[in-house]
Formats: structure tokens, C-alpha cells, sequence
């Protein structure tokens, strides 16, 4: 019998130019392609919130991704908290 898969949960709070550039759309098409899940959306303040869950080594592949973004993102900062596995969603949906 395999070992249990490690399965994670990361919340980012993702600063720098990331609204207006395909981020939370690309990001969904990378989670869904990692079987990644959780959400991500766009914030007031200009930043966008991600919270993701799965296996530990797919959910760090997506954030590895979210450190660069699309090509005309401008990553200045990202606030990463590792929380308790919650196993709480089916998809990876794009909020607001």
C-alpha cells in the first residue's frame, strides 16, 4: 500500500499589478490541470486571494506558478499561510 498523500491548504494574498491581466483565469486553468482546488478572486485593494487545496506537491506547483503569473503580471509580494486541510471543495472557481 502507498503512503497517504500529504494534502495542504495555502492561502496567498498576491500584491503587484495581477487584476486585469488573465491572472485568476490562467491560474483556474493550471489548478484544474493539477487537480488543484479552492478559489481565487479579485480585492478591493487591487490584490487577489487565492485559497487552494490538494496534494502538497500540486498545491506548491501552483504557487511556484503564482510567484510569476501571467506574462504581464508584475508579482510584488505574495503573503502565503499554510492552514489545516479543510478537504471543503469539488472545483476551483473564480469568485466575484
Amino acid at each position: 500500500m502507498d503512503k497517504a498523500v500529504k494534502r495542504v491548504r495555502a492561502h496567498l494574498l498576491i500584491s503587484g499589478r495581477v487584476q486585469g491581466v488573465g491572472f485568476r483565469y490562467r491560474a483556474q486553468n493550471i489548478a484544474q490541470n493539477l487537480g488543484v482546488r479552492g478559489w481565487i478572486k479579485n480585492c478591493w485593494d487591487g490584490k487577489v486571494e487565492v485559497v487552494m487545496e490538494g496534494e502538497e506537491d500540486k498545491v506548491k506547483k501552483l504557487i511556484d506558478w503564482c510567484y510569476q503569473g501571467p506574462r504581464s503580471a508584475e508579482i510584488e509580494k505574495i503573503d502565503l499561510e499554510w492552514e489545516e486541510f479543510k478537504g471543503e471543495f469539488t472545483n476551483f472557481d473564480i469568485k466575484g
